[in-house]
């Protein structure tokens, strides 16, 4: 009997160091339960040896700086480290690790404010009672947690998740981190403002000031992904522009070789019945490159293709390669969108490389670039081949990588140079440039 008295003592009266005990057990709940909400809502992926990992050292963290290091700076190295563990170990970006902090710290903290309120309305204690008493403080966190813990099943069962990351540009998403930023701030400072003033504020004033600043976030990020979507929907636009053009070369390619079709066999069977094998070769060389044109428009389709940004710059070098009189000859094999690098980065150095090309074939009398995109299972990497004719066999395949050299007549060239500055930065993509006689080549290599 008197164990019991003890302990409903120990829960009835102020008591510290049982709160602190609690407080314990509360982190390891509280993180686990914010780790399973941005899990669903950011589609983070991530294996149960790292999720653990993160629970363990971000919660062991918070223990540490809330017993040794005094308020407000143990929130600011908690962030730190929250972000930090999140890019580490579940393999994203700093904006979308700032994002999965911030969605469950609104979530919580609106949920903290109208819970407490709502429970010092019905129990009719002062608010530090709630918080140094256990028996107030205990039931009020498990109903938080259980709230957000719904919140977060809720999310799962209707497959509830922001993709608005996905596609956004580099503007959009310095918009949407200072957004993020501010608006940890802005509950920050509401949080502190309902915990020093929450039994003066009115319930109702709580729960607008909590509406109208959690509205105010839903609208800046529906207005964020309406111009991300005009913006997707401007860049496809311009991607049917360009594949509409494409069919219509390929309409009049295939409309050519229908019409010229009993020409062709006439002639081939001309070479036959003369038995001249010569002319049938060189008669076929000229047909295959023409095939090999139709070909190529076959490949440029956003199906093969499939990645946006590399299907816009193909297509527009290839019109170019056109317009120049260069035969381009293009050949991918692979899905793009598991190219195991940065899009952004792989098009600046795909584009660059497709410029040379194009400029050294265009001097040559056979004016040829080759373009393959291709798995390589054996060596466990991706390889982009560019190849062309050029003119100058003196070119020295170390000296191009050097800042300001130019073969042509201004000293202006750079983009090698920016290239090798790209791939210092990388660690599994690697350039090999080689030539022979006829053909100048760049290997893009990229390992998984």
């Amino acid at each position: 009997m008197e164990i019991l008295q003890t302990i409903w003592t120990a829960l009835t009266t102020e008591n510290e160091n049982l709160i602190s005990i609690f407080s314990i057990v509360f982190t390891f709940l509280e993180i686990t339960t914010a780790m399973f909400l941005f899990c669903t809502i950011l589609n983070f992926s991530a294996s149960h040896k790292n999720k653990i990992l993160y629970i363990i050292l971000f919660s062991l963290s918070s223990i540490f700086t809330g017993f040794f290091v005094p308020v407000p700076y143990n929130i600011f190295i908690n962030l730190v480290v929250q972000i930090s563990l999140i890019v580490l170990l579940f393999k994203t970006s700093i904006l979308k690790a700032i994002i999965a902090l911030l969605i469950p710290f609104i979530i919580f903290v609106i949920t903290e404010s109208l819970v407490f309120k709502i429970y010092l309305l019905i129990f009719n204690v002062p608010f530090d009672n709630v918080m140094l008493i256990p028996i107030h403080r205990i039931p009020a966190i498990l109903a938080i947690y259980l709230i957000v813990f719904c919140l977060y099943k809720l999310a799962k069962h209707f497959n509830f998740s922001i993709k608005l990351l996905d596609n956004m540009d580099k503007k959009s998403k310095l918009i949407l981190t200072i957004n993020a930023i501010l608006g940890i701030i802005s509950i920050a400072t509401q949080a502190t403002l309902n915990t020093y003033y929450s039994d003066n504020l009115p319930l109702l004033i709580t729960i607008l000031s909590t509406i109208s600043l959690l509205t105010y976030f839903i609208i800046s990020i529906y207005s964020l992904t309406r111009t991300t979507q005009l913006q997707l929907a401007t860049q496809n636009l311009e991607e049917e522009k360009l594949y509409n053009k494409t069919l219509n070369l390929l309409h009049d390619n295939i409309r050519g070789f229908k019409h010229d079709f009993n020409n062709i066999v006439s002639a081939i069977g001309g070479y036959v019945s003369t038995e001249d094998m010569e002319g049938l070769k060189s008669y076929y060389t000229e047909l295959l490159k023409d095939c090999k044109k139709v070909n190529n428009l076959t490949v440029l389709s956003p199906s093969v293709i499939n990645n946006s940004a590399i299907y816009s710059l193909l297509t527009s070098k290839y019109h170019q390669a056109l317009e120049d009189g260069i035969q381009m000859d293009i050949d991918v094999f692979m899905d793009l969108n598991t190219l195991n690098m940065k899009i952004y980065e792989f098009t600046r150095i795909f584009g660059i490389l497709l410029d040379n090309a194009l400029e050294a074939s265009k001097d040559c009398d056979t004016k040829l670039v080759r373009v393959t995109i291709r798995k390589d299972s054996s060596s466990n990497r991706q390889l982009c081949i560019i190849e062309n004719t050029y003119k100058d066999k003196s070119i020295d395949t170390e000296k191009i990588f050097e800042k300001g050299f130019s073969t042509k007549n201004r000293n202006s060239g750079i983009g090698l140079w920016e290239i090798r500055q790209i791939l210092k930065k990388l660690s599994n993509v690697n350039l090999y440039t080689s030539k022979t006689d006829d053909i100048f080549k760049q290997q893009l290599e990229i390992y998984m």
